[in-house]
């Protein structure tokens, strides 16, 4: 499925694309209507707080999600109690643009990364979008224990 965040959820936006979902951001510039043509359009889930643009998207027959929390956790859990997580899809995605990340090997970006980071860390990924670098840094392991208990649902 693929999904729409409006401007106030740019965490959440982040995180489903952890998740592996296709999750469209808009920038600080896209108004309301443009919002509405993309989940239209590309047929997105829009997820929005944004009640005045929820009761658009309603009207002109844009599925809709409302959050009710400003709780990043409590939103991840409200999203994915609606939408199925393909736990094979999880870490996929470019956090920053949305795109598909693929695997890289060390030596070709030796001069790319951060001297340590080459040192201690052997599988990498990269953004063909965006040229962004991913590994397994530091904040991997807390990353997974938030992905592993919000797949099994139980409480943080």
């Amino acid at each position: 499925m693929k999904l729409l965040c409006d401007h106030m959820l740019g965490s959440l936006a982040k995180w489903l694309r952890i998740f592996g979902f296709d999750t469209f951001y808009p920038d600080s510039t896209t108004n309301d209507d443009f919002i509405l043509q993309i989940a239209s359009r590309e047929k997105r889930l829009l997820i929005s707080r944004d009640k005045e643009l929820l009761i658009r998207a309603k009207k002109t027959l844009v599925p809709v999600l409302e959050i009710q929390t400003t709780n990043l956790t409590e939103q991840l859990q409200q999203v994915l109690k609606k939408i199925p997580v393909d736990e094979e899809k999880i870490l996929s995605r470019c956090t920053v643009c949305n795109t598909l990340i693929h695997s890289v090997e060390k030596e070709t970006i030796k001069d790319k990364i951060p001297e340590k980071v080459f040192q201690t860390r052997n599988e990498f990924w990269i953004c063909p979008s965006c040229s962004k670098y991913y590994w397994m840094g530091t904040h991997y392991e807390n990353m997974r224990e938030k992905i592993n208990t919000l797949v099994r649902k139980e409480p943080l």
